[in-house]
């Protein structure tokens, strides 16, 4: 199956650094994915909290292989990996997936990063690397949807470290800079819909000041070619097994298997990423 961007949907993720696709999946389909995510025993005992520097909290679950759950066979439909690999220029491999859920008027802000400021350190040597956010729930300026810097992944890596509070940003200075010189764009999401982003896009988000929730489900991707070199908490190359975009709906409610080491369970930053900017 052929990537579903066409020609100036191309062009704008090599441009901005990203793309919107509106209904991703469809209404049946997030119906399905966010009841299993709600009721899977096995995701609820994962979560975890990452705070921001006001001690707001966004919950979380990471998971390394998608499996066969219903957001497992998401993160492997053809219409996400078969674009990705268009994107990314090859085979891809599911580098991770994460539920970020920001509950209302509590869920927390992100400061600003890229991804591949972490993934570097993961022994990637290239960011041949994007990621896939699908919202669960209308996302919008109220509940604290993703900010992204169009235009930011031409700046290549920034360095990272430890921001007030716990989480790892960039380097603010280089933020500010590029905040003179690039558009801020605020990415409002339905339902359903996907925005597909270049692992050195600089993006964040604010606290969910709302009434409404805000969950999303990411998924993310590398390059089979940029294999890591080193093992590390993200799996290194394994092969991804397509299925046809129906397999969510005929999988029906499915969850995770049972297993004990499914979501990951140890949440700490390595030690390249600890020093204070």
């Amino acid at each position: 199956m052929p990537s579903i961007l066409d020609p100036v949907q191309r062009a704008e993720f090599e441009r901005d650094g990203f793309v919107l696709v509106p209904s991703l999946f469809n209404a049946d389909e997030i119906a399905l994915l966010s009841a299993a995510i709600e009721t899977d025993p096995q995701l609820k005992a994962s979560l975890y909290d990452r705070h921001d520097a006001s001690g707001k909290s966004t919950r979380m679950a990471t998971w390394n292989h998608p499996g066969d759950s219903v957001y497992g066979l998401a993160a492997r439909s053809r219409r996400v990996v078969d674009t990705m690999e268009e994107l990314l220029g090859g085979e891809v491999y599911h580098y991770h997936s994460k539920l970020t859920a920001k509950e209302p008027r509590e869920g927390g802000a992100w400061e600003w990063h890229q991804d591949y400021g972490y993934w570097y350190h993961n022994g990637c040597v290239y960011p041949f690397m994007a990621s896939v956010m699908v919202a669960l729930d209308k996302t919008n300026r109220d509940n604290g949807c993703l900010q992204l810097i169009r235009g930011s992944h031409h700046a290549g890596r920034v360095e990272h470290g430890i921001l007030p509070g716990e989480q790892v940003g960039a380097d603010p200075r280089r933020v500010e800079e590029m905040l003179k010189q690039l558009e801020l764009v605020y990415a409002e999401m339905a339902p359903g819909d996907g925005l597909f982003f270049h692992a050195n896009v600089m993006h964040r988000s604010d606290q969910n000041r709302s009434p409404n929730r805000r969950w999303t489900v990411l998924f993310c991707y590398n390059a089979a070619r940029n294999n890591p070199y080193i093992e590390h908490h993200h799996p290194q190359y394994t092969p991804l097994h397509k299925v046809d975009d129906d397999a969510i709906l005929q999988a029906g409610m499915r969850h995770a298997p049972e297993s004990d080491d499914y979501f990951r369970k140890n949440f700490a930053n390595p030690p390249e990423l600890k020093k204070r900017l």
